[in-house]
């Protein structure tokens, strides 16, 4: 059967975005509240976040969880939006209280860092209503815990090994829901998703990155005119 014309429009302003690579459209996605997503943009850029064609944004960042970050991501984006709550500095009833503003602000599900403990994750579980992803970072996790404990999602973000981890976790739990990361090219990206991922997490260059090479062509115009 022939593939089908995809029809497709851009306005003059908004062609240029950042899109993530066409091979994530390989990924067989998850369906979460009646919507497929199969990519994921890695940022808390807003400006990013309105100007990407990710399906979903995962809202995770080096800090102390912020309700403030969280309403300010959630409103500016128009796509579904996975929000960090802790897990790892940020523990204990306050990672639920995050959990729950989360999801009263509209967020799809929520993120923990892999040192949650799994008495948080089923405490969490009782609680709130969407999603539950649970953070991977090594071969060594008891994923089989995570699970018991309530983990809907496990995100898979182990650099290197990412994909060994996945065929790891997919040798004893073929359906469970994984997100990854998918690495710098497609190769890696490929790899990742031939290893099992359901959908690809995709980090965007630097806001200050993409200002230089528009700066670039500027400079390249004022020469003409």
């Amino acid at each position: 059967m022939e593939d089908k014309h995809l029809p497709e429009i851009d306005g003059n302003l908004r062609r240029h975005m950042v899109r993530v690579p066409q091979v994530i459209d390989q990924v067989s996605g998850i369906r979460i509240f009646g919507k497929l997503i199969k990519s994921l943009v890695f940022t808390t850029d807003v400006a990013i976040i309105r100007n990407c064609n990710a399906n979903a944004v995962i809202a995770v960042y080096p800090f102390t969880p912020q309700p403030i970050i969280t309403h300010s991501i959630i409103s500016c984006s128009d796509v579904p939006v996975f929000c960090g709550v802790g897990g790892g500095t940020t523990t204990g009833i306050r990672v639920l209280n995050l959990a729950e503003d989360a999801e009263f602000q509209g967020a799809v599900g929520v993120v923990l860092n892999a040192p949650t403990p799994n008495e948080t994750i089923e405490y969490l579980k009782q609680k709130i209503d969407i999603p539950v992803v649970i953070t991977v970072v090594s071969e060594r996790t008891d994923v089989r815990s995570r699970l018991e404990a309530g983990s809907d999602i496990i995100n898979v973000s182990g650099a290197s090994k990412t994909a060994e981890i996945i065929r790891q976790i997919r040798k004893d739990f073929p359906k469970i829901p994984i997100i990854a990361t998918g690495g710098p090219t497609e190769e890696s990206i490929v790899n990742t998703i031939e290893a099992g991922a359901n959908a690809i997490t995709f980090t965007p260059p630097a806001n200050g990155e993409i200002f230089k090479k528009l700066m670039n062509k500027y400079r390249g115009e004022e020469n003409i005119i």
